[in-house]
């Protein structure tokens, strides 16, 4: 691409973060204003240390004081208008954030007051409340975007127009004092779960992520991914699957995985041979994945327990099979990619050795096999993290090369407390969303409109709420990601008696995958700026990486063994063979390459053949195989006689 036809081309990984994730479009202060911007996040991390510690605050208090000091921060962060200073406080903006700061303390100061009331509002309540909301859609804006605001204010205009809406979706009505009163003065609006969930486990499992970027876990990472694969067929690009993945573990955000660990792995593609917009897809759809991929989901384990009532434990355990399959479907394209391409991997020379690296920093595992440890063992991911974080930096003493000084604990503080800001933004709003399902009954209404709309046909109603997912999730971070699919999807499925684990995961991952689906594929376009390659088409080539994404979730619903329920050793095996010889054929198929180019007609037979493996049942499974092996037998042909003309000159 040339860079001068197109000014809008963006050169610096700073310059695609901003472009493309709003969380990192924030202000870069010095001298008086950094030290307040710095005392603000780290009295913020002290305080959820604090109650880390000695124990949760009441719920609501806890909240508030969490809100208090994220939306100070944000309108301190980032400015109302991008044509603004960067540099430093625009005036508008601090009187925003000193109301901001006081509005929630309003709850904390009258708590007593408010709780004797029991619901009833006086004027100073309403105007409070009000302000609230619009500060709400307002930080949402700032940190998150326009979706999730305008999804919030149609759900605001429904809670207040509903009367009036002919059909299914009408309701009774609620009185603006009313709505008010439940978003901002209950815990089932804006202080609800979500809220809930970020003022304690998100919070903390953030600083644990700050803590171990500090110690170069991110850079420990890449190694131990060439390592292990940069000597293979494409190497580079299997680096950055690995690497994209173990980084997506503990990182709430695709853009910013992409960004990070792009910055290493794309132009060490780009120089083995691959185009910049497979490159490019190849690192978004990593990175995407890691949302996906236990143990913190992007923070969404968390919420997923608390929404379907199941053990943590237990989520991250149902999770687990399927993002290997994810994992595995973009690894079978990527090596497809590279036989196609005839590309080598690194030489072994060029790699660092593994024991060298495990010798050096593998010791800085300890804090990720602990904290998953202490997670699954029963321990509340508060005291989980809370123990992570202690161990990482007691870990990073153990050696030089990894040692933090007191100066990066302090600012560790600090970037724990700034990193934290877009999952309360987009907590806060998704909250208000969260109140009016609460009080119109919202989200059953729409189950049963979308089931109504499939005349109760499971396979219609999934793809239906695939789209709905799809469209949902575009633009938005992973926990409100989750919050909206959950509350506006998933009861569709609920209504056919799909189990709760598979309803929710399903609407998760097309919620999730919406980063890597043209149009809005953010985490794609962000490869494609790091490539300096075509958006677009880097977009339909992560799509294409993506597909086992699209199976995946259709498949546990159809079959709940995948998530370990109901399941039996000997079936549960059986399923997860077909299930990966299924996503081989569609990897294949998509990428027009097995042991040798494949015509049209034997990307057919590959693709009905591992989609029939990837179907749960024997005589799909049985079909399956034999399609695939007729697609083989063809491929072996092909390749012998190109050897064959090869060897002979033709």
């Amino acid at each position: 691409m040339d860079n001068n036809k197109n000014p809008e081309v963006v050169t610096t990984n700073e310059d695609i973060l901003r472009k493309y994730d709003r969380e990192s479009d924030f202000r870069v202060m010095t001298g008086f204003g950094a030290k307040v911007i710095a005392a603000i996040a780290i009295a913020f991390s002290l305080f959820q240390l604090y109650t880390a510690v000695f124990g949760v605050l009441d719920a609501m208090i806890q909240r508030a004081i969490h809100v208090s000091f994220a939306f100070s921060l944000i309108f301190l962060l980032y400015p109302a208008r991008k044509s603004w200073s960067r540099e430093k406080f625009h005036p508008f903006d601090v009187a925003l954030a000193v109301i901001a700061a006081a509005v929630p303390m309003y709850i904390v100061v009258n708590y007593q007051e408010l709780v004797l009331r029991a619901g009833r509002v006086t004027t100073v309540d309403f105007i409070v409340g009000l302000i609230a909301i619009v500060l709400i859609l307002e930080v949402a804006r700032r940190v998150v975007g326009y979706p999730m605001v305008i999804i919030a204010i149609l759900f605001l205009i429904y809670a207040l127009v509903g009367r009036h809406i002919p059909g299914q979706l009408a309701h009774r009505g609620v009185k603006l004092a009313s709505l008010v009163q439940h978003q901002f003065y209950t815990t089932e609006g804006i202080f609800g779960i979500p809220i809930g969930v970020s003022s304690t486990f998100i919070f903390l499992f953030i600083l644990f992520s700050a803590y171990l970027e500090k110690t170069g876990m991110g850079e420990f990472f890449i190694d131990l991914a060439n390592t292990v694969a940069g000597w293979a067929t494409g190497g580079p690009a299997k680096v950055a699957v690995i690497s994209s993945g173990l980084m997506g573990t503990v990182s709430g955000s695709s853009v910013a995985n992409v960004v990070g660990t792009g910055s290493f792995t794309i132009p060490m593609m780009k120089k083995l041979g691959y185009k910049g917009e497979f490159a490019g897809a190849v690192e978004a759809t990593a990175s995407t994945g890691g949302q996906l991929m236990p143990p913190v989901m992007g923070a969404a384990a968390f919420l997923m327990a608390e929404f379907t009532g199941f053990p943590y434990g237990r989520i991250i355990t149902a999770a687990a099979i399927p993002a290997l399959l994810y994992y595995f479907g973009v690894w079978s394209g990527v090596h497809f990619e590279a036989k196609r391409l005839r590309l080598r991997g690194l030489n072994r020379d060029e790699l660092p050795k593994l024991k060298d690296i495990l010798v050096s920093r593998g010791h800085m595992v300890i804090p990720l096999l602990a904290i998953i440890y202490l997670l699954v063992s029963g321990r509340t991911p508060m005291k989980a993290a809370l123990y992570a974080i202690v161990l990482s930096i007691l870990c990073s003493m153990i050696r030089k090369s990894t040692r933090i000084s007191f100066k990066d604990i302090v600012g560790g503080l600090e970037q724990g407390a700034r990193s934290a800001l877009g999952v309360v933004a987009a907590t806060a709003c998704a909250g208000i969303i969260i109140g009016v399902v609460t009080q119109t009954g919202l989200g059953l209404k729409m189950g049963s409109t979308l089931v109504d709309f499939a005349r109760g046909n499971l396979f219609l109603t999934l793809f239906l709420t695939m789209l709905t997912s799809l469209i949902l999730g575009m633009g938005v971070p992973t926990t409100a990601n989750y919050v909206i699919t959950s509350t506006i999807a998933a009861p569709a499925l609920l209504l056919l008696d799909v189990p709760v684990l598979a309803a929710h995961l399903f609407v998760f991952y097309f919620g999730i995958i919406a980063d890597v689906t043209p149009p809005v594929a953010l985490a794609a376009f962000a490869g494609a700026g790091i490539a300096k390659a075509n958006p677009m088409k880097t977009g339909l080539n992560a799509f294409r990486l993506a597909i086992a994404a699209f199976l995946v979730p259709y498949v546990f619903v159809y079959n709940p063994a995948m998530l370990l329920i109901d399941v039996t050793f000997g079936p549960m095996i059986l399923m997860i063979v077909t299930s990966i010889i299924g996503i081989v054929g569609v990897a294949a198929a998509v990428g027009g390459y097995f042991i040798a180019d494949q015509s049209w007609f034997e990307r057919i037979i590959f693709f009905i053949g591992g989609l029939l493996m990837v179907i749960p049942g024997l005589y799909t499974d049985l079909m399956g195989l034999a399609l695939l092996a007729v697609g083989y037998v063809i491929q072996k042909k092909k390749q012998s006689s190109q050897r064959l003309n090869v060897g002979t000159g033709a």
